[in-house]
């Protein structure tokens, strides 16, 4: 008797379900068919039993996700965001340190991966290509798209495979020996389903090209077992070559030995992906109605989050960011907890999750030591303002960190220790032949806080890096770094920032700012009275700086200049920081100006007059001379250092776990007043 498809509840709970029940009934039927078998009502429903089993083993093993701690699982197709594969490694062809650096600043960008590489769709290069080798980073999603791949296959021509063949998924970590039976494995998969004969129908799918074998983690195979492994697999492709295949790999352990294959690797996510695999996390229906997703991505879009976000361009570094997220509905105002965790993440969490912390490497250099490793590594690097290691190098280093702390393994090769690291949990990854990177400028630049934190160089950073932006992040971390408080840092800060002011012009300008909003009626503090101030002159100081270009200019700027003028004075009138300033005035000035404005084409003599009546509004506005505005290039760089400093004074205190509020408060009394002879 037949059993009605409609009616196995247990398989109908999506549409996919759905879906797949009808094309395993009709597979049922073809499979019966691949196998020469004579189909009848009885042997359909035999395979239909068998491949309804198949496919639940398949969904409970494969299309089920559980990383990082999460409470529930969560269905693979409902979080699933389609990646991309770099058509090219043109990366490879650079040559040298020298030039992958020289490449990297062109771009102005945080993120390694160049932005012109062309990239593919993953399930089309699937669909195009009979033999694939996915290459990718720790967690960039190189299993999760073979069990999608696998996933389409189920559907046969309703999915966007549209291959006719079955799916068998194989994790290489359990071949744990030096033996790799492929056929004995897919023998095992169909007798457990209760396939009839599943010796014979192993041979016949495999003769007649009906499968499409998913080998999944070649990096995953134990380092002893691995040219073995690699000999067996490529044996087994050589002997049932009219089948469909997919290999994965991380990069680093790859080495290029399959001759059919083309390799591809994972981009890592760009915006679009990012957002859509938010989007589809938070793709309950309470979610939806709470706007979830939006908000989140909001948040990542900021500029403070934006290291944060470059964690994201991996789907495992995402996950956990959604997971954060979900917690609290934000990201953690200091951003050294959020990245500490990614870095044990994949030094130790993803690591036990893949079980490859069996390798002998780690036996003796726990993740302590590592931390320390990295951290001197990243740290060397970043002062030297270079992000890219030559390999050689980087195990000199190594070699060293061992030689140089009885506390750590001796035995240790540092190659080895090299290879664990980029291969198995991908902190350093290589970019070019024998040419390294953080995986994540975002970790090196943690790595590098964490490096001062332990060593107590604070000092250092400060007097060496304090107005250098490359080091902006590197401050904040270090002050979330400081559990002892961050007093130390911050007036560290403030002194060598006073040492920026060190001419006349620029006291006087600190004083002016002083006198003008110093009891005025403006609901700020005295520290925010004189930002403000300083920021009303700032911009025309700039200007003035460059007076033999200020007539052309104007020429054309001077309608919207005076109305922005206006605006922004009637702002000071009303934000009343200033005590003895008429912007009233000031206003009626600009607006009889406004009538006056030359045309383009007036000679420039005219036009430099009227650009000299509005200078000289200005000056009378905020009771300044043309003498203390007019600065030389030190002096305006100096002044911009100076309120860089200061505001990266501000950003740290809000980064900080712990401050004094008597520390802090002194600061801010003295902020942005001359320095005291």
């Amino acid at each position: 008797m037949l059993i009605d498809p409609t009616g196995l509840t247990t398989l109908v709970t999506t549409e996919i379900n759905k879906l797949l029940i009808k094309n395993l009934w009709e597979g049922g039927g073809k499979a019966a068919k691949w196998m020469g078998i004579t189909l009848t009502e009885d042997i359909r429903q035999l395979f239909f039993n068998a491949s309804k089993q198949y496919w639940e083993n398949y969904e409970k093993r494969h299309c089920l996700l559980k990383v990082l701690g999460m409470r529930e699982p969560v269905r693979l197709e409902s979080i699933y965001t389609e990646v991309q594969f770099l058509d090219d490694r043109d990366i490879l062809n650079f040559t040298s340190v020298d030039s992958l650096e020289k490449a990297f600043r062109k771009t102005a960008q945080r993120s390694y991966q160049r932005q012109d590489n062309s990239k593919q769709a993953g399930l089309q290069a699937a669909k195009d290509k009979q033999y694939l080798m996915v290459l990718g980073s720790p967690g960039s999603g190189k299993s999760t798209f073979l069990r999608r791949i696998g996933l389409e296959a189920f559907k046969g021509s309703k999915g966007n495979y549209q291959h006719d063949c079955w799916p068998v998924f194989v994790e290489l970590k359990r071949f744990n020996n030096s033996e790799i039976s492929l056929e004995k494995f897919i023998v095992e998969e169909f007798k457990t389903c209760r396939f009839p004969t599943p010796e014979a129908q192993t041979e016949k799918l495999l003769k007649e090209g009906k499968l499409l074998i998913l080998l999944d983690g070649l990096d995953e195979v134990p380092t002893k077992n691995l040219d073995a492994a690699v000999t067996q697999i490529q044996d087994f492709v050589d002997r049932h070559h009219q089948n469909r295949f997919i290999i994965s790999c991380r990069t680093a352990a790859y080495r290029s030995g399959f001759r059919r294959f083309s390799d591809v690797t994972v981009a890592e996510f760009d915006d679009d992906q990012i957002e859509g695999f938010i989007n589809n996390w938070f793709g309950s229906e309470p979610d939806k109605q709470a706007g979830t997703a939006k908000k989140c991505w909001e948040i990542l879009q900021k500029e403070e989050n934006q290291a944060a976000k470059e964690l994201g361009q991996t789907p495992l570094l995402l996950t956990f960011l959604c997971l954060v997220y979900d917690r609290s509905q934000n990201f953690p105002d200091n951003p050294s907890v959020l990245y500490r965790k990614a870095l044990r993440i994949l030094l130790e969490e993803w690591a036990s999750e893949k079980r490859i912390l069996r390798d002998e490497i780690y036996s003796g250099l726990h993740t302590e030591l590592q931390e320390i490793l990295l951290s001197e590594i990243a740290h060397k690097g970043f002062q030297a303002d270079r992000l890219f290691f030559e390999e050689r190098e980087i195990i000199q280093d190594i070699k060293g960190f061992l030689a140089g702390n009885c506390n750590a393994p001796q035995n240790l090769d540092g190659k080895a220790v090299l290879n664990a690291i980029a291969v198995q949990q991908g902190i350093l990854v290589e970019r070019a032949e024998d040419i390294y990177s953080f995986s994540h400028l975002t970790l090196q630049e943690y790595l590098t806080a964490q490096y001062i934190d332990d060593n107590r160089q604070v000092e250092q950073l400060v007097t060496q890096h304090l107005t250098d932006k490359r080091w902006k992040e590197v401050f904040l971390l270090v002050a979330g770094l400081m559990r002892g408080g961050a007093d130390e840092l911050l007036l560290q800060m403030e002194k060598q920032a006073q040492t920026l002011i060190d001419t006349p012009k620029l006291k006087a300008l600190l004083n002016w700012a002083e006198e003008e909003t110093v009891g005025s009626e403006g609901n700020f503090k005295p520290v925010g009275k004189r930002a403000i101030a300083n920021a009303s002159v700032y911009a025309y100081t700039y200007a003035i700086a460059y007076a033999n270009a200020i007539a052309n200019a104007y020429a054309y700027a001077i309608p919207g200049y005076i109305t922005e003028s206006i605006d922004y004075y009637r702002i000071m009138d009303e934000l009343k920081v200033f005590k003895n300033l008429n912007f009233q005035a000031a206003i009626a000035r600009l607006e009889e100006l406004n009538t006056k404005i030359p045309d383009k084409d007036r000679p420039l003599n005219e036009r430099k007059e009227f650009a000299d009546q509005l200078l000289q509004t200005y000056l009378q506005t905020f009771n300044l001379d043309l003498e203390m505005v007019t600065l030389s290039k030190a002096e305006l760089q100096a002044w911009e250092d100076y309120f860089y400093a200061n505001w990266l004074i501000i950003e740290c205190q809000r980064a900080a776990v712990r401050v004094s509020p008597s520390t802090w408060a002194a600061i801010e009394e003295r902020m942005l007043l001359p320095p005291q002879d």
